[in-house]
């Protein structure tokens, strides 16, 4: 995981367009979101900003940090709990007002190649992150300056983090976002990812409430 001690000086970046889409989940439930794009990120990544209700209805809009899953977000795959945390986020988001980050680190940053070969090593025994660190990949090579820009960008220096991991909390605050809460997702357990979840808690201290579901 990157973790910047001091927030580097980088140009600001900008908007580059924007664009109201209507959006449909597979149980019925639908939401209008304003797509942003942008101009000068660090990374020259092709990151999303979705802005759901109205984030300035307080002074610290909820946002969700969602690092793209194809396999979950797209074809529903019960290996993580990727696409369940999005749709849970976008609801959410929607009814308090804020942003959904969309961030293009496929795999925690390894992307989808090497996420997939990482699976085929969970199936021989490793857990995630073992299995990235067997291929010469970094557990999570996920830096989210790009992250910090676009709340800049939006006019957004402080947020209520929706997340259970504490690095993404880390990563803002060093780039100057101010991270007033973290609040949690739900725990999407499901027989196929539960070594998933229980290896986000033992390596990455993410707060999920395991215990009482596995006894």
């Amino acid at each position: 995981m990157t973790h910047p001690e001091t927030t580097p000086q980088r140009p600001a970046a900008t908007i580059r367009s924007r664009v109201r889409i209507p959006l449909a989940f597979p149980d019925g439930y639908r939401v209008e979101a304003e797509v942003r794009t942008f101009h000068g990120l660090a990374d020259g990544a092709e990151h999303l900003a979705l802005t759901l209700g109205d984030p300035s209805a307080a002074p610290a809009p909820l946002v969700r940090l969602h690092s793209e899953c194809l396999t979950g977000d797209v074809f529903g795959s019960a290996r993580c709990d990727c696409g369940p945390q999005l749709r849970e986020s976008v609801q959410r988001i929607a009814e308090t007002g804020g942003h959904l980050l969309y961030l293009r680190q496929e795999g925690r940053g390894i992307g989808l190649y090497n996420k997939l070969d990482a699976y085929a090593l969970q199936d021989a025994g490793l857990d995630t992150y073992q299995a990235n660190t067997a291929l010469g990949l970094p557990e999570d090579g996920r830096d989210y300056t790009a992250a910090a820009q676009m709340l800049h960008t939006l006019g957004t220096p402080a947020v209520r983090l929706l997340s259970n991991n504490p690095d993404k909390a880390a990563q803002l605050a060093a780039h100057g976002i101010t991270v007033t809460e973290r609040v949690p997702t739900a725990v999407h357990l499901s027989p196929s990812n539960l070594h998933y979840l229980r290896a986000k808690v033992e390596h990455t201290r993410h707060t999920l409430a395991l215990a009482p579901l596995v006894g």
